[in-house]
């Protein structure tokens, strides 16, 4: 299908588990509330100005910002605010756009999650106890971008959300038709699992 709209997906900037190189997951109670690094936000504002220098080439400018509603994609997009000079009103935050819910893993060490999620049978309907599949976020993302281009048409639409959400949603807008393909874009990570503050750009 032929995109209604230009895509600009980006990543929160550092957390300080990412400084310090914890290898745990956020713990359940906490990770909604985790806020950037000083090089964290440094990280976004390289990014936002990286996005306002592609729109001034055009002569256009960021047309609507969909954020998740954690603390560290709030801050990330307060600094995109800060770059583009528009007002925090027009930030919207979307709940599909949460981080995934890793259930019983949240708080352990990223190695348990790995071997539940990329074991030796790798299949998108992996499940947790109280955690989410990657079918479960492909569906909710799905949800929001249709509904995005459903009611927007030649828009520059600033996506700020989390790794795996934003892995999936690239996939989706860039028409995978199945696992391997996105499993294949997982891997390489080059231009569809993001690192902190990276920019993934869509059109």
């Amino acid at each position: 299908m032929e995109l209604n709209n230009k895509y600009f997906l980006l990543r929160h900037g550092q957390t300080i588990y990412q400084k310090e190189g914890r290898e745990m997951n956020y713990p359940a109670d906490s990770g909604p509330f985790l806020s950037l690094t000083e090089e964290g936000k440094e990280m976004v504002k390289q990014s936002a100005q990286k996005i306002k220098n592609i729109c001034d080439e055009c002569s256009q400018n960021i047309d609507f910002v969909f954020v998740s509603p954690f603390l560290r994609t709030k801050q990330s997009a307060e600094i995109v605010a800060n770059v583009f000079g528009f007002d925090s009103k027009k930030i919207n935050y979307d709940e599909r756009l949460v981080d995934i819910d890793l259930g019983e893993f949240m708080g352990k060490s990223m190695q348990e999650s790995w071997n539940f999620y990329l074991g030796d049978k790798i299949t998108f309907d992996n499940r947790p106890k109280d955690g989410e599949s990657w079918d479960d976020i492909l569906k909710r993302v799905k949800s929001f971008l249709d509904e995005v281009e459903q009611k927007y048409s030649g828009k520059n639409i600033l996506i700020i959300s989390h790794a795996d959400p934003i892995w999936l949603m690239a996939g989706y807008l860039r028409e995978f038709k199945n696992e391997n393909q996105y499993l294949e874009a997982r891997n390489d990570r080059q231009n569809s699992y993001p690192t902190v503050g990276q920019l993934i750009e869509i059109k």
